[in-house]
Parts: C-alpha cells; structure tokens; sequence
C-alpha cells in the first residue's frame, strides 16, 4: 500500500495484510483515532503498519502465549483466554469489518460499535493506541507524531547535561526516538566495544562495573563495559 511521507509518496512492503485488507484496517484506525485541530491521527501515525509488523511476527502467532485448552470465559483480570491467536482473530475481524474502507464515516462508525464487545474490535483498539504512542523502530508513530501530541521526549538516557542550561525555566525537549538517541544499533556496538578494554583484567572490571560491583557476575557471558553508565544501558540492551 502507499502511504504518505513528510518528503512525498513511499511504498510500504506489507508482510501480513493484503493491499485491500490494509485499506480496511487504516479506514477502522482512523475512526477510533481521527485525525482532527488537535493533531494528526492514526492514518499520519502509519498505525496500520505497525499492525501489520506484530501479526506477521511471532506475537501474531501466539508464540508466547499459553495456546491450550481449557478455552473458557474467565475474569477480565485473567486477560484473553481464547483459543484464537492475534492473526486469526484480525482475519475473522476482516469478515466482520467487511467494505469498511467504502462506507460513509457515520456508518463506519455504526459498524464500529456494532463490533464494540468483540475480541477483534477490543485487539484493534489496542493496537490503534500502540501504533500511534510506540518507538518508530516498530512500524507506527511515524514522524514521532503521536509522542508530539502527548509531549512525550522519548526513551531519554539521563537529563544530566541539561539541568544547569534551563534552570529555571520550563523545557520542552524534542522528541527523539530510540536510535536517534543512542545513535543506531550500529553505533551502539561500536560504543560497546570501544568502552570495552581487552587488556583489563577481572578485578579492574569488577571495581568499574555497576553489576559486577553487585555481585552479578552470571548474567551474561559478554564483558561489560568499564564506564557505570554504558554498563547499565549495554545490560538494557541484551
């Protein structure tokens, strides 16, 4: 399907819906979460790509969810106890939803809450609110609209070096997302190696290192870095 980008028209490769079925979906998303004069919504926040990325992995599978029976009604605290997995459950969805995608607003929303008690309606909604607020590296929130809309600065390290520039004074950081802060995954790695000293011996990592200084020594095979800061993110990271 094609969506629209700041800097034009870009083709996104789907991996679980259709062209046709992507359609349908976008259309539901932007009824639960329109675009209005506060601000773009889902269909800017390219939630339906996000949606598509989890169906098409291993949660859409059900890859970590207990699958055997018994399947019966449960208490709400209990969480889904179903038989059907994420991917089943939007395929029977899309039956329900049918030409959702042609209807006039007003009868996409009747149709909407017509649906409203369902699993399916229940799952998109969830992964409208999901697609709209997450880390762009996972399909939605394109263009960090939706952390603008909430003011949200992103998954910053520390505010350290900011504190003495704005004393005082109220600050509103842009948003950046997870890459952009750490400078990509591939920066990350050569981070992680430069901090890393090969000729340091254990003891000398021991007095530097923020978990070995805990005693956690079994936490993983891989050294850890020297600095107390990195070491903690290297261990987030892992």
């Amino acid at each position: 399907m094609r969506l629209q980008a700041q800097n034009g028209t870009v083709k996104v490769p789907l991996r679980f819906f259709t062209a046709e079925e992507a359609k349908v979906i976008s259309a539901a998303c932007a009824r639960i979460f329109p675009s209005d004069a506060s601000g773009p919504g889902a269909t800017e926040a390219n939630v339906v790509v996000y949606i598509d990325r989890q169906l098409a992995g291993p949660y859409g599978r059900d890859k970590y969810r207990y699958t055997k029976g018994a399947w019966v009604e449960s208490y709400p605290e209990h969480g889904y106890q179903g038989k059907a997995s994420p991917s089943e459950t939007y395929r029977e969805g899309l039956k329900m939803l049918g030409d959702f995608a042609s209807l006039s607003p007003a009868d996409q929303d009747a149709k909407l809450r017509s649906i409203e008690k369902s699993h399916f309606f229940q799952l998109l909604r969830q992964h409208t609110i999901e697609g709209m607020f997450c880390d762009p590296m996972h399909g939605g929130n394109a263009g960090l609209i939706g952390w603008q809309l909430a003011g949200y600065p992103g998954p910053q390290m520390s505010y350290r070096n900011e504190v003495d520039k704005h004393f005082g004074q109220p600050w509103r950081p842009k948003p950046a997302s997870l890459e952009q802060i750490v400078g990509g995954l591939e920066n990350l790695g050569r981070t992680r190696r430069a901090n890393y000293d090969d000729t340091a011996k254990p003891e000398e990592l021991a007095s530097s290192c923020c978990f070995h200084r805990a005693g956690r020594t079994d936490f993983d095979t891989r050294p850890c870095t020297v600095d107390e800061g990195a070491c903690r993110r290297d261990f987030a990271w892992r």
